[in-house]
């Protein structure tokens, strides 16, 4: 039986090697099949692995496309702290796409519960079209809900901008069709084969700044749904709502309004580890209240053009 010597790396850093040359490999492929590709970039945990592996892709070269990002109206400060701060630091190029634009001229209507997430389709899609990018890379994983799990790498858009799974195409071999018709564009996730818990031993492994709301701290919350949710504007707390002070952190982060805090000790990136390793839930089954209006809600929405 064979055993590691001192230059062999670890099982889990063999398996976190071989995430990352496949999340390369695949940046690289868009950049050498696409014309106008984009990131999405909101500052989450996902989207900064991302950018991370695409700066990796291409390093010691610029980044060769900008970044986009669906401003909701409604995102934590802090993780919009966080993305300016990225993007600044690298001197990248940022699209931001405004909720609050198109609430204000009409094209979309605020809706009774304050949620902005399933109003964020139509200002993506027109983003993508006025700005003709023929790709757009996504953060979604496969283990994140069961809508995700049927997507492709590669997942083709039609001219409206909406997802039939029928039309999925095989990537045998890591073989990728980016092959589309004028009007169509195609939806890139590096980060389909990783887990949460790989994107967490990711970062620890490469040292990767957060937002520092995914660690436990204290904040002001108040309980609706079975879920923490932090005050604001957008629309709590509703009278019998009551605020109370509570150590929590974001195992994910979105709209205010529809984004769940957790109770938590996980103070440092370690225990963050520990934590995950031990939940049975995942991020958006505990945090994230517009994936539960029903059985169907993601795929409904990625029907309609949304991620």
């Amino acid at each position: 039986m064979s055993t590691l010597t001192h230059d062999e790396p670890a099982p889990s850093r063999t398996h976190l090697r071989t995430l990352e040359a496949e999340a390369v490999h695949i940046i690289r492929e868009v950049a050498a099949e696409f014309e106008r590709p984009v990131l999405l970039f909101s500052g989450g945990k996902d989207s900064i692995v991302m950018l991370h592996l695409a700066l990796k892709a291409f390093a010691p070269a610029p980044l060769p496309f900008g970044l986009l990002h669906v401003d909701t109206g409604h995102n934590f400060p802090e993780v919009l702290q966080v993305r300016d701060r990225t993007v600044e630091q690298h001197g990248l190029r940022l699209y931001v796409a405004h909720v609050q634009d198109y609430i204000d001229d009409g094209r979309l209507v605020e809706r009774p519960d304050g949620t902005r997430n399933p109003l964020q389709t139509v200002p993506l899609l027109d983003a993508i079209q006025s700005n003709k990018f023929d790709a757009v890379f996504g953060g979604g994983r496969r283990d994140e809900e069961k809508a995700r799990a049927k997507e492709r790498v590669f997942s083709l858009r039609d001219d409206f901008g909406q997802w039939d799974p029928k039309r999925q195409r095989p990537e045998l071999w890591r073989l990728y069709n980016g092959r589309h018709r004028p009007g169509e564009h195609v939806r890139v996730f590096p980060l389909s084969n990783w887990t949460e818990l790989d994107v967490w031993q990711y970062i620890a492994e490469q040292r990767i700044e957060l937002p520092e709301i995914y660690y436990a701290h204290e904040r002001e919350v108040f309980a609706r749904g079975g879920m923490w949710l932090a005050p604001g504007d957008w629309g709590g707390p509703r009278e019998g709502e009551t605020l109370q002070r509570r150590q929590v952190r974001y195992r994910t982060v979105g709209d205010m309004s529809c984004t769940g805090a957790v109770d938590s000790d996980a103070t440092d990136i370690e225990a963050v580890i520990e934590e995950i390793t031990a939940s049975r839930i995942t991020e958006r089954g505990a945090s994230r209240a517009d994936d539960k209006l029903s059985e169907a809600a993601m795929e409904d929405r990625k029907r309609e053009g949304y991620f």
